[in-house]
């Protein structure tokens, strides 16, 4: 006879609650260099737009800022590629104005005084060639870093000595100006009623935001930027990764060029000299480590944002170049203090 076992009641159970509050934490947590940059680009847009509405809030205050934002961006992302693998990248500037004052030479060679009626063929030919001029000088740079070994801020700092002179050289000193319209178009043109600079600024940047992110070479330069011998151990080839990235960062540069000269249809040796500065502070500010291992291109982009907007608006206030150069010496050393006591905070 089968004996009739009685299951023992089980305790209803119903599952917790999900913890939003943990969630919310954890995200902070994670994200808390890209919240507390939207919250300073907030800020900076509110004091700003409060302090003189009229002139700040204008459309074509922000439109100017459209267009000038990708020169800045792009240094600021090659100056965080740099970074990433524990070096920097001083010759950035250099780069941008060689590659547009090689490209200047080559629209005066093809048209001597009439260099403006060139065609599109021709604006093809000089984009190709200031291309290459970054691809060189980046090269040039990643094989004095990676191969023989050269502290980075010495490479570059002489690099970019080079570069600025061999620019000045081509020019003799004065601008070169009267490029082709389709080679303006690239500063100054708009696709679909936006800034055609800025959408080719969201597409490198979208493209370089997928490369450190969801491919392999992104990890191993960040792995080599939090630490090389790890990275050394793990059988990566980290001369040649670093080496690519200097390219990269010279390709980067010179695009920058580009814009800039379509934007002032013209091309010289110091232009854009300040932007150095400011790139090194839109990328320390975007949660770039400068020792290499972090860094990330929505940090980069909201932080050139928050310089834009306020840079523009020390213009509308009429504040003095030299009181703004100071004030971004201020603040990249804030910056710098601020992260090295979060970095201090977190390992404590």
């Amino acid at each position: 006879m089968a004996l009739k076992t009685t299951p023992t009641d089980a305790p209803a159970t119903t599952p917790a609650p999900p913890k939003t509050g943990g969630d919310l934490r954890r995200f902070f947590n994670q994200h808390d260099n890209i919240v507390q940059l939207v919250a300073i680009t907030a800020l900076v847009f509110v004091v700003m737009a409060a302090l003189s509405p009229d002139k700040f809030l204008r459309y074509y205050n922000f439109e100017s800022i459209s267009f000038i934002f990708p020169e800045l961006g792009l240094l600021s992302i090659a100056i965080m590629l740099a970074m990433l693998t524990g070096g920097i990248d001083l010759s950035i500037v250099g780069v941008a104005n060689l590659a547009a004052v090689l490209a200047g030479t080559l629209f005066h060679h093809l048209a001597p005084g009439a260099s403006a009626g060139l065609g599109l063929g021709s604006a093809l030919l000089g984009i190709g060639l200031a291309l290459v001029v970054g691809l060189v000088a980046g090269a040039l740079n990643g094989f004095l870093i990676a191969r023989l070994k050269i502290t980075p801020i010495l490479a570059t700092l002489g690099t970019s000595q080079v570069f600025t002179g061999l620019a000045l050289v081509l020019t003799g000193g004065p601008a070169l100006v009267g490029f082709p319209a389709s080679w303006t178009f690239i500063g100054n043109g708009k696709l679909f009623g936006v800034a055609f600079p800025f959408i080719l600024f969201a597409v490198l940047a979208a493209a370089i935001g997928f490369v450190l992110s969801r491919t392999a070479f992104g990890t191993r330069l960040m792995l080599i930027g939090t630490n090389a011998k790890a990275a050394v151990f793990a059988g990566l080839d980290t001369d040649r990764i670093v080496f690519q990235s200097y390219v990269l960062t010279g390709l980067l540069a010179s695009i920058a060029g580009l814009i800039l000269s379509g934007r002032t249809n013209a091309a010289k040796s110091d232009y854009g000299n300040s932007y150095l500065l400011q790139a090194v502070l839109v990328a320390v500010l975007g949660g770039t480590n400068p020792a290499g291992g972090r860094g990330s291109v929505l940090g980069v982009s909201i932080a050139v944002l928050a310089l834009m907007l306020l840079s523009s608006g020390f213009q509308i206030l009429r504040f003095s170049n030299f009181l703004i150069d100071f004030i971004w010496g201020g603040f990249l050393l804030l910056v710098i203090a601020i992260n090295v006591a979060r970095n201090r905070k977190r390992l404590g």
